[in-house]
């Protein structure tokens, strides 16, 4: 069983700017290594993630050698199932280890870089819409507009807002991107309903001091040029905001089967509020806290989950709207969802994993499967995109596992799911 050495020694010495291999090539051959899970801990700067360290141990439980390991702070720890943007704590018992090896680091490298070409797909996602709406501007057909539901915008809006705060908390850079790119896309098309008078003027004003403070926010964050407090207050009006709108929208999906009422959204707003204040007095165990820290994510993660479930139980209703749906844009979705699915899966972060694949198999995948059904689209391209996504997601596993070191794809899933 091996011992995490950077527990047992505070010591830690910064290397210089190196590859490993020359790195490997200066040392003794006297000296053991073998291998630190990584990493135990978030660096004490977070702007030197991609360092190497040096952890010495002299401790007298090592008599036959003076062991050196070295690990690298590039990837986030494996987490919770609930808690995918908390760190294990140093006196947490891990049993995972990973071979600090050129294919490791060179599927770390490769996932990461899927991550940020998601911003592509998703570009291209949006940009029909809002050059759409700029002709209609230009046209003075500002009433064709009104076919662009705001409220349906705004929480897409909210739910990248949420999530833009919690990769820029976990630094995932390429992640944040693509959030980012999220919000300013929505928000654009978000103001030009505001322009067509589609949308409560009021309603865009406040829209618009959200999404600056935003972004302002979350970047100022992620460059640790941020107070605390000021974060937190951030991360608790994220918290309550997401917990208030998502029952709300859940609800008003089945209106008018259902009757139509704000109670959903006002009792979760009030539990939301009293959870928040009581994480914040201290009144919570250590375990709820946590758990009220990670509501923001989750939220923002069933949102968009549930917009495929919406979308379908429209389908459902009226089945010749499915003529409507874009196919490119179903498959837009698919494969922009689909590029982070790896990324999720190397860092073990269950909640990104659950909503990339979610979207990719529901939302996109999904209402291909309708859109086939129906006869809405050949079936050559239902197939080919079929093929595509199950051998994607295939290699994705195949992939991990073998990096990991692992024998089946099924322990990658377990400590996923359950941490290792």
């Amino acid at each position: 069983m091996t011992t995490p050495l950077a527990i047992r020694s505070p010591t830690v010495r910064p290397l210089a700017a190196t590859s490993i291999t020359s790195y490997f090539q200066t040392l003794k051959p006297s000296i053991r290594y073998h291998t630190l899970p990584f990493p135990l801990h978030r660096p004490n700067n977070p702007s030197t993630c991609n360092s190497i360290h040096l952890h010495y141990s002299n401790n007298n439980n090592f008599p036959l050698h003076q062991y050196q390991t070295i690990h690298r702070h590039r990837s986030n720890p494996i987490p919770g199932a609930l808690e995918s943007d908390l760190p294990y704590s140093q006196d947490q018992p891990q049993e995972l280890e990973k071979k600090i090896s050129s294919e490791a680091l060179e599927w770390d490298s490769l996932t990461a870089k899927f991550a940020a070409s998601a911003n592509l797909p998703f570009l291209l996602l949006q940009l029909p819409q809002i050059l759409l709406n700029a002709q209609n501007l230009m046209a003075g057909n500002n009433s064709a507009l009104l076919a662009v539901p705001w409220l349906g915008m705004l929480t897409g809006l909210l739910g990248n807002l949420s999530l833009l705060s919690y990769f820029a908390k976990k630094r995932e850079k390429e992640a944040i991107l693509v959030q980012t790119l999220g919000v300013i896309s929505i928000y654009v098309v978000i103001a030009q309903l505001a322009m067509a008078q589609a949308m409560p003027f009021y309603h865009y004003l406040v829209t618009s001091v959200v999404v600056v403070a935003g972004l302002i926010l979350n970047f100022m964050n992620y460059f640790n040029l941020l107070n605390e407090g000021i974060w937190l207050f951030w991360e608790d009006f994220i918290t309550v905001g997401g917990l208030t709108v998502l029952p709300q929208v859940m609800w008003s999906t089945f209106v008018p089967y259902i009757p139509n009422s704000i109670l959903p959204g006002a009792l979760a707003f009030v539990m939301a509020v009293a959870a928040v204040i009581m994480a914040r007095m201290g009144k919570l165990s250590k375990e709820g806290i946590h758990f009220v820290g990670s509501i923001s994510g989750w939220t923002a993660t069933l949102l968009f989950m549930w917009m495929p479930v919406s979308q379908m139980w429209t389908s459902y209703l009226n089945p010749e709207n499915i003529k409507g749906l874009s196919a490119i844009s179903m498959l837009l979705a698919m494969i922009g969802n689909g590029l982070m699915i790896p990324r999720a899966l190397y860092i073990r972060d269950l909640m990104w994993f659950t909503g990339a694949t979610w979207a990719s198999f529901l939302y996109g995948w999904g209402n291909l499967i309708c859109m086939y059904w129906l006869k809405s689209i050949s079936r050559e391209f239902f197939l080919a995109a079929t093929l595509g996504l199950f051998v994607w997601t295939g290699v994705a596993l195949w992939k991990d596992t073998k990096v990991y070191g692992y024998d089946s794809p099924l322990r990658s899933l377990k400590e996923l799911m359950y941490g290792p």
